[in-house]
């Protein structure tokens, strides 16, 4: 019997909002959820007590980093993913797909797979559907991705096209190559910005009956109305009795927007990214700790926030990143991803509840306010 399960439990009344579980061996993930980037096996400047305080219920990490540094068996020699990281919940591996578009001029691909020159030391690496597969094993994670063809958007049909049937081909390449029974493989529909193309992907590699199906190769330079018309077409051809994943999105609108039309799983740099950079997230906006109308300013980020960076004021984080200290980062960081935790379980009741449209229109009526207006 598998040790992965998906249950839908109910969708919005008034959208395709879902509310469902994806069960692994490291645990549930109750969805719409959102997956914190640990690329390196770190969420940047978060220890694991700090990243569990937040509310995260799964990690991602990156497969083409970690066998560039430490190596995926240096990895496995001291236990696997989750004892190296000491997080003992779900992880999920991108296979290193998002490198052939943002390495591009460091990259030769080719039927057979990718061959990188390390942006680390110049070596060269070849990562194959084959070994992307390896890769993730020996890593241990529950979730591996399949190797996918990511090209820069907007760009010549052609190359979109080729693109996307050869993510199809190596996507069953992966799946032959895929041993593991404790490791889910979810495919990747590519097709750039052409809905016929997305549609017709979504469909050949729905035949493959994977445990779980992304879109990729979004927010890659297009607009935010072109990523959600992808959406909308790509979602009714997924199979609706697994977890669908949008990767690598992105605001917090953005998510609300994507659930609305059905799509469960999101990960993105942008909480931790945006909080190293001194950007808090909060139901009225954001906030730029560096400006100087915040240097006397004795509230916490936001009132009702629990997080540890609620504790301290907003004029004291701003003094941690004018003085150029570390805690100011990691503060940000901790209080960014516990709002996005927050905001997805306030949308898992509301979808409970069949007032997901209500709590949307809500929520971007706050985000509305001009920045830096909280």
């Amino acid at each position: 019997m598998s040790p992965f399960s998906f249950q839908l439990h109910h969708v919005d009344a008034g959208s395709a909002a879902r509310l469902s579980t994806f069960h692994t061996p490291h645990g549930p993930v109750e969805m719409p959820a959102f997956v914190p980037v640990g690329t390196a096996g770190t969420v940047k400047g978060l220890e694991i007590e700090l990243l569990r305080g937040t509310g995260t219920q799964m990690v991602l990490a990156n497969t083409y980093h970690l066998a560039l540094r430490p190596g995926e068996k240096v990895v496995e020699s001291l236990g696997g993913l989750h004892r190296f990281m000491g997080w003992d919940g779900p992880i999920l591996t991108d296979s290193g797909g998002y490198q052939l578009f943002s390495l591009a001029k460091m990259t030769r691909v080719t039927e057979r797979g990718a061959v990188f020159r390390s942006h680390i030391d110049g070596r060269l690496l070849e990562l194959s559907p084959e070994r992307a597969v390896q890769i993730q094993e020996d890593l241990g994670s529950d979730v591996a991705m399949v190797l996918d063809h990511v090209v820069a958007l907007p760009n010549d049909p052609r190359t979109i096209r080729d693109a996307a049937d050869r993510t199809i081909r190596w996507a069953r390449r992966c799946r032959q190559a895929a041993g593991r029974e404790d490791q889910a493989l979810f495919a990747i529909i590519q097709g750039g910005l052409d809905t016929q193309l997305r549609v017709e992907s979504a469909r050949q590699l729905a035949e493959l009956e994977l445990p779980g199906y992304a879109i990729g190769g979004l927010s890659v330079g297009e607009e935010p109305a072109e990523m959600l018309r992808i959406i909308e077409a790509s979602v009714p051809a997924m199979p609706a009795d697994r977890p669908r994943y949008l990767m690598g999105v992105g605001w917090p609108e953005d998510l609300l927007e994507a659930i609305r039309r059905g799509i469960d799983l999101f990960d993105c740099v942008m909480p931790t990214r945006n909080g190293r950079n001194a950007m808090a997230f909060t139901d009225l906006g954001t906030m730029r700790l560096r400006n100087v109308k915040y240097a006397k300013d004795d509230r916490p980020l936001e009132q009702n926030c629990p997080c540890v960076a609620c504790h301290r004021s907003r004029g004291y984080i701003r003094h941690l990143f004018m003085a150029g200290e570390m805690l100011g980062p990691i503060l940000l960081s901790i209080h960014n991803i516990t709002y996005y935790q927050r905001l997805l379980a306030d949308t898992r009741a509301a979808i409970a509840a069949d007032r997901f449209e209500a709590y949307r229109r809500e929520k971007l009526r706050g985000w509305g306010r001009k920045r830096d207006q909280v």
